[in-house]
């Protein structure tokens, strides 16, 4: 679908409408985070409290889900509950988002599905966790998420806390390279990994302000540069967990995953709920605090621009 095309099949929420309207700034969030991510009702929580601090930035929130076959570009209260606590909402990309439209279903947007909705409606700047990349064992498995052709083919800066560190990390950015995406780290050199501040990669790019991201984003346009922008923002240093301790139960929860024979779209959530275990719901707390943080920077781009 193409924004004109898509226009029908799309419901703005009327604070949204006016925003795009007025040339104030918007700020996408992604929606199976809540669906897919955390469980209720630190989803809910979570979610409203994500559109609070966008709200505070000076920016406007638009959570992204389809609703009963409605593309939701901003969602009530009461919708935003209802998503919450939903049971059999599909897990949404590039494959199946016209699927779920057709066929009047509901379901959580990725992080390539929100891209897409966004350009649809105007949005220049979307917020998320982390996003999804190849996994480890892709080479045999070919298990690499829509998320990277996404950042190369649709104009929207994604801000994010790296790839999730469940991924492997080298292997995903060497094809967001391959693709063209620039990944640009803010005010630090070396890419964060979802729970922890440092992996052992160094960022391609490095940026200081919201503001910087804002230009070069803007100047990519100008120069006629397809697709997307990755922005790494670390998780704040009194929220991490260690990046040794990570790789415990990163490693644990890959075995558990073996031993289950989990694949495709199962793989993120079962193994996000298998360290929620592990680390006692620490993971948990520190998920909600670097969505958190990539809001903030998220609603400054959106401003900048």
């Amino acid at each position: 679908m193409t924004p004109d095309t898509a226009r029908p099949f799309v419901d703005l929420l009327p604070a949204v409408a006016d925003a795009l309207a007025a040339g104030r700034p918007v700020v996408a969030l992604e929606s199976t985070i809540i669906t897919h991510g955390m469980p209720y009702p630190d989803n809910s929580v979570m979610a409203a409290n994500v559109e609070r601090i966008i709200a505070e930035e000076g920016a406007v929130p638009a959570t992204i889900a389809v609703v009963g076959g409605r593309i939701k570009v901003g969602l009530s209260d009461g919708e935003r509950e209802s998503l919450a606590t939903a049971s059999g909402a599909m897990k949404l990309s590039r494959a199946d988002l016209g699927f779920a439209v057709a066929q009047g279903r509901t379901g959580g947007t990725t992080v390539a599905a929100t891209m897409i909705c966004a350009r649809m409606a105007g949005i220049r700047v979307f917020a998320t966790g982390g996003i999804g990349g190849v996994h480890k064992g892709a080479e045999e498995s070919f298990d690499i998420s829509a998320d990277l052709d996404e950042l190369a083919r649709t104009p929207v800066v994604v801000v994010s806390a790296g790839a999730k560190a469940i991924l492997d990390i080298e292997k995903t950015l060497e094809v967001l390279e391959t693709r063209g995406v620039p990944v640009v780290a803010l005010a630090a050199d070396i890419m964060p990994a979802f729970w922890s501040r440092q992996s052992p990669y160094r960022a391609p790019l490095r940026l200081e302000r919201p503001e910087d991201i804002a230009a070069l984003f803007e100047t990519r346009r100008k120069l006629g540069l397809d697709g997307g922008m990755l922005v790494a923002n670390p998780v704040p240093e009194e929220d991490e967990i260690p990046a040794g301790e990570m790789a415990r139960y990163i490693a644990a929860a890959h075995r558990a995953a073996a031993e289950q024979k989990i694949a495709g779209k199962a793989v993120t959530p079962f193994l996000l709920g298998k360290i929620l275990e592990l680390t006692d719901g620490r993971s948990l707390k520190t998920n909600i605090a670097l969505v958190e943080n990539n809001a903030r920077i998220a609603a400054r781009i959106a401003k900048a621009l």
